[in-house]
């Protein structure tokens, strides 16, 4: 059996536009969210996607869950990436200790993931973004939410690297 890391590594000629939108709770929907784990968090999935193939465009956050709006690549193990978002961070914020308030970060099981057209992305951004509003209990103090990422700040697909020598 091939590892699926291996197939069509490059994917010569394929252009995409892949968006999820994911969602995750603490354990118990306890509200364990607080300043320095959204912080830590923030920077801790986005480089975690990355070693994943994966951009997040936007974080949305508030004390009991995480949304993410990612940007994926067709070859992108999906379980494999939460799995490393979810366990990862737990483990890293709980070594390193990045509460403010020594709260132990533990996720529940499970995960929800939708997928989202191009034209759905400003839509996800904005229900991200308007999580403290949405749940004003839950809203995390001392918090002003996360620098997004926009299409526009890199090239509008993935291209291979054979498809870059060919534009250049």
């Amino acid at each position: 059996m091939v590892a699926m890391s291996n197939v069509n590594a490059t994917l010569p000629g394929v252009i995409h536009r892949l968006y999820c939108h994911v969602v995750w709770t603490t354990r118990n929907r306890e509200p364990l969210l607080e300043a320095g784990l959204a912080r830590f968090l923030c920077g801790f999935l986005r480089g975690v996607a990355r070693q994943e193939r994966v951009r997040v465009l936007e974080i949305g956050m508030v004390a009991t869950h995480v949304h993410l709006l990612i940007r994926i690549h067709p070859t992108t193990e999906l379980s494999r990436l939460l799995q490393r978002l979810k366990g990862g961070s737990a483990a890293i914020a709980g070594k390193e200790r990045h509460s403010t308030r020594n709260r132990v970060l533990r996720w529940a099981k499970g995960y929800a993931i939708h997928s989202v057209s191009p034209r759905g992305v400003s839509a996800v951004r904005e229900y991200l973004r308007s999580q403290p509003t949405r749940h004003p209990g839950e809203a995390i103090p001392d918090w002003q939410g996360d620098n997004p990422e926009y299409d526009g700040s890199a090239p509008d697909e993935w291209r291979s690297e054979q498809r870059e020598r060919r534009r250049g």
